[in-house]
């Protein structure tokens, strides 16, 4: 009489007994994925947090060449600089306004919104003029 193989209960292959090393590869392979989502959602929220501080340091540089500009403005019979550089010779800023990625802010006037202002707008972050991530 010949033996014949048991009949084998198990029908998805996760089923099977592995022991403690099959267990230990599992719990491996969750912890090696749980790090690499948790160092992709780091570098996701710093990157934005970079721009958005970036952004403000802008804004911020924006209000304070606005007010220089007013008092140009103010003393010069309601003429615009010619150019920013003319704030810092005039003794009205100390030195010309840069946006936090390093490029001076552009001045128009007489102003798109306001035709009798100006305007103050930078380029941000990618460099693009009047591009759509610029920072009025």
């Amino acid at each position: 009489m010949a033996l014949r193989p048991r009949a084998s209960k198990v029908f998805f292959p996760w089923e099977r007994r592995r022991g403690v090393f099959g267990i230990l590869g599992r719990a491996r392979v969750r912890l090696v994925v749980a790090g690499v989502v948790a160092l992709f959602a780091f570098v996701l929220i710093r990157s934005r947090e970079e721009r958005a501080a970036g952004v403000r340091a802008t804004r911020a540089t924006i209000t304070t060449a606005h007010a220089a500009i007013s008092a140009f403005r103010a003393d010069h019979g309601s003429a615009c600089p010619k150019e920013l550089g003319d704030l810092v010779t005039g003794g009205y800023a100390a030195e010309i306004p840069i946006d936090a990625w390093g490029r001076p802010l552009r001045m128009t006037c007489p102003g798109r919104r306001d035709p009798r202002g100006f305007d103050l707008a930078s380029d941000g972050p990618d460099g693009e003029p009047f591009g759509l991530d610029r920072v009025e």
